[in-house]
């Protein structure tokens, strides 16, 4: 059913919010506008401190939630701003939430996932229906819950023939294998490791800035073997799909952890180790994963870190990096559209996970609707 919608993105990185308002007509996907808004700082460190066990979790939670859906309706409204839209105008809402904690598999069989958000909030301030809650159902059916992005690669980059590898450089990075129309095989998905968390988080310490811009200050260190080695080490990275992380294990204790055994290292050399760390991670997932693969196309913020990108090109000098625009999608988009098409399969009793990526027992419809 052809129809617009709105997704609503906020990730691993605590940037902020990306939203889209995009026409949906089965897999073809118009963005029609984009708008990015930054987390209050005080709601951004409450969100980051959420993270981690701290005193009064409930209702410290219940409270962010309420924040992340006032930032939320923020974009909405912006949004049918920018298009002249009314809220009847949408179908639905799309919205992800922000992940606090994502311990799936673990403690009971089952585990859980939790993306701060209140969706009953959010719809009631914006009058449109919010389909929120993607990730619980996949755990339910025994699966990871991520990452949800693979199937909805698929639907706006895997038309070409050839196989197709793509990257979401957000703040945890993850990988698509797309085996090409014709190909046959499963679409394989899983999240390397490391994207921009530690790099942001190492950028803010030292610097006073959000992010490394284009990855100028790694690029002016200089790599630390030994160290890089040790981080390099991280079990996760040897464990088979399906899987997922994010902060639970990137945080900054694991950094700090391994720093202690190279006292006095220069800020950017470990700046620089950490890029390089981040970049060998997920060179190292497309050589196992995606062998057949001859693009690399990257999304999410890490596309705009240019020594990000430059040092993922020579750890895959046979395969072309490129960014996700070059395909009509900018890669701050897509992850934010990725959650406009979920909203439209669930809206339509439609799966929107599969199986092949996060060991779900088998397709599922995703969500939960919250009437305007």
């Amino acid at each position: 059913m052809a129809g617009r919608y709105i997704g609503l993105m906020s990730g691993t990185s605590l940037d902020g919010v990306d939203g889209v308002l995009a026409h949906l007509d089965g897999d073809a996907v118009q963005v029609q506008a984009h708008v990015a808004c930054a987390f209050d700082p005080a709601l951004r460190q409450e969100l980051l401190a959420l993270n981690s066990p701290g005193p009064n979790e409930l209702h410290r939670a219940a409270l962010a939630g309420n924040g992340v859906a006032r930032a939320y309706a923020d974009v909405v409204q912006r949004l049918l701003q920018a298009t002249g839209l009314q809220p009847a105008d949408v179908a639905a809402i799309g919205a992800h939430g922000q992940t606090v904690r994502h311990q799936p598999l673990a403690f009971d069989g089952v585990g859980y996932t939790l993306q701060l958000i209140n969706p009953s909030l959010l719809a009631e301030l914006v009058g449109i229906d919010v389909i929120a809650d993607f990730r619980s159902r996949d755990l339910a059916a025994g699966g990871q819950g991520a990452p949800l992005v693979p199937a909805f690669h698929q639907a706006v980059f895997g038309g070409d023939a050839a196989a197709l590898a793509v990257l979401n450089l957000g703040g945890i990075s993850n990988l698509s294998v797309l085996p090409g129309r014709g190909h046959g095989g499963a679409i394989l998905g899983f999240d390397c490791g490391p994207g921009n968390a530690l790099l942001d988080m190492w950028c803010q310490r030292h610097r006073g800035q959000p992010y490394d811009a284009g990855g100028a200050w790694a690029a002016s260190g200089t790599v630390v073997p030994g160290l890089l080695a040790a981080l390099c080490a991280e079990p996760y990275l040897a464990l088979p799909p399906p899987k997922s992380t994010g902060r639970d294990l990137f945080h900054p204790g694991w950094l700090d952890a391994h720093l202690a055994a190279w006292p006095g290292l220069a800020p950017a050399d470990v700046q620089a180790t950490l890029a390089a760390f981040t970049a060998e991670a997920c060179v190292q997932a497309v050589r196992r994963h995606a062998p057949a693969a001859r693009r690399l196309v990257v999304c999410g913020g890490g596309a705009f870190n240019d020594d990000l990108m430059q040092r993922l090109q020579a750890g895959l000098p046979t395969l072309a990096v490129q960014s996700s625009q070059g395909l009509g999608l900018p890669p701050q988009q897509v992850e934010a559209a990725a959650f406009a098409w979920l909203a439209s399969r669930t809206r339509e009793r439609l799966s929107g996970n599969l199986a092949s990526v996060t060991g779900a027992r088998g397709p599922r419809i995703l969500g939960a609707t919250y009437p305007a």
